[in-house]
């Protein structure tokens, strides 16, 4: 199984608007490799909802219900909310674990949907 982080500003879509919500559609993505990450993704696919700007924290979970392919630009990923991690992990926490040496989390800032392993998923949700 396949494992992801999904940023976004809290002022644009937080993760409280996403719990509200229930499910979405995750969109606005452009970066041609976050693109190409998007269309990895299939039904069940886990990943961690992280704010950017100011906040820069892992906040909570959620699950891809499905991906559309169609469009020819960016895939059309409806998602479901998880849970709230029991404790939020900020920028400094992640790039001070060794998991995150060589993570396009911590090497690549600006990409919106980054790849994890399932030992830096269990370390974000333990």
């Amino acid at each position: 199984m396949a494992f992801f982080l999904f940023k976004t500003e809290p002022d644009v879509y937080s993760f409280d608007d996403f719990f509200r919500d229930q499910e979405t559609i995750w969109d606005g993505v452009t970066n041609p490799t976050a693109v190409k990450h998007l269309r990895e993704m299939k039904p069940g696919t886990k990943w961690i909802f992280y704010h950017t700007g100011d906040e820069r924290r892992a906040v909570g979970t959620g699950t891809v219900l499905s991906v559309d392919p169609t469009d020819p630009k960016v895939p059309i990923v409806r998602v479901k909310v998880g849970k709230r991690l029991k404790t939020p992990k900020d920028l400094a926490a992640i790039k001070a674990e060794p998991l995150f040496a060589d993570s396009p989390l911590v090497r690549i800032g600006r990409l919106s949907v980054v790849p994890l392993t399932q030992d830096q998923w269990n370390w974000f949700v333990a």
